[in-house]
C-alpha cells in the first residue's frame, strides 16, 4: 500500500467533503427521500465515492471537513451540485438555505458574496445545466 493510498489524494478528500455537505443538505429537512437518495448515488459515482465511504458519510456527514478549490469556477460548480440536491424535491427549506450559506462561506466566498450567490441562485435555479446556471448567476438582474 502506498503512502497516498493511506491518506487519499487532495482531490478525493475535497470530493469526500463535498459529498458530506450534499448529504447534510439532503438530510436537513428530515429523512432522505427516494429522489434525494437517487441524487446522492449519482453524486457518489460522479465524485468517485466508494460504497464503504458512502456508508460512512451517511452515518456521520458532519465528520468530513470541506476542502475548497482555489478556482471560483470550481466553487460555483460545487454550489450548483448542492442546489441540485436541495431542489430535487422542488422546495428549499430554511435549514437547507442556512446550510447552503455556511457551505458557500466554507468554500471561501465572503459572507456578503455568499448571501448574494444564494439569493440569486434561489431566484434562477430550476434544474438547469451548470453552464446556464453560471451564465444566469453572473447576469445582471
Amino acid at each position: 500500500m502506498s503512502f497516498s493510498d493511506l491518506f487519499g489524494t487532495g482531490e478525493h478528500l475535497r470530493n469526500l467533503g463535498h459529498f458530506a455537505a450534499i448529504v447534510n443538505l439532503a438530510a436537513a429537512d428530515g429523512e432522505i427521500n427516494a429522489r434525494e437518495e437517487a441524487q446522492l448515488k449519482r453524486f457518489a459515482r460522479k465524485l468517485d465515492i466508494g460504497e464503504e465511504e458512502y456508508s460512512k458519510v451517511l452515518e456521520n456527514p458532519t465528520s468530513f471537513p470541506i476542502h475548497p478549490h482555489n478556482s471560483v469556477e470550481e466553487r460555483l460548480e460545487r454550489l450548483y451540485d448542492l442546489f441540485r440536491i436541495v431542489y430535487s424535491d422542488h422546495d428549499i427549506e430554511e435549514e437547507e438555505e442556512e446550510l447552503l450559506r455556511r457551505y458557500a462561506i466554507g468554500l471561501g466566498f465572503s459572507e456578503k458574496v455568499s448571501e448574494g450567490i444564494i439569493k440569486r441562485s434561489m431566484q434562477i435555479f430550476s434544474g438547469m445545466s451548470f453552464d446556464d446556471y453560471r451564465y444566469l448567476l453572473n447576469k445582471e438582474k
